[in-house]
């Protein structure tokens, strides 16, 4: 349903890194919106939750355990598309205790690049910077640091905009209980 069209336009934009580049928006302890630019990291295997990596020190864990839903928003140049999708934040670190969420979460992060991985060794995020706080030993590409996460998005609502055409197409897909999805064509 959604995910073939998504598909579609990351298949489109295979060539453009900058297509797995996505916003991701969740509300701040202060209760205002907050919004920063995350990297899609596939699927959780058998799922239609995405994958997202985050550091266990950054503002927007505090963020997640406050209110675990969220949103994101991805447009998609070539193909003119948006896809703004609502959904709960799953986070999975160093103390989360299902098998296969931990697997997850450790293949998450062998599939990282090494400067990806050392990012993740640096000083405090939104500490003062030193010069000395960058400089850092690659880590393990066994074992994630504490500091790594992974963030599994799980959609509840998905709002597909095809910016193509006059008039403009958008559907609604909505998850039910059972996990089901329905589409419904909507005004733009």
């Amino acid at each position: 349903m959604w995910r073939s069209h998504l598909a579609r336009s990351l298949h489109q934009h295979r060539n453009q890194p900058e297509a797995r580049f996505l916003q991701l928006a969740t509300i701040g302890l202060d209760q205002r919106p907050r919004n920063r630019t995350v990297v899609f990291r596939g699927f959780l295997e058998n799922s239609d939750r995405l994958k997202i990596v985050t550091d266990n020190r950054s503002q927007k864990v505090a963020q997640i355990v406050a209110n675990p839903y969220a949103e994101i928003n991805w447009y998609f140049p070539k193909t003119r598309s948006q896809f703004r999708i609502l959904g709960k934040l799953i986070l999975i670190n160093q103390e989360s205790a299902d098998v296969e969420l931990q697997s997850a979460r450790k293949a998450a992060w062998q599939s990282l690049s090494e400067p990806a991985r050392i990012q993740f060794s640096w000083a405090h995020p939104r500490e003062a910077k030193s010069i000395d706080s960058l400089e850092i030993t690659p880590p393990d590409l066994n074992q994630p640091l504490d500091s790594f996460s992974l963030l599994l998005l799980e959609p509840i609502e998905i709002d597909r905009l095809e910016l193509r055409g006059a008039p403009q197409n958008r559907w609604l897909y909505l998850r039910d209980a059972q996990g089901d999805w329905t589409e419904q064509e909507v005004n733009p």
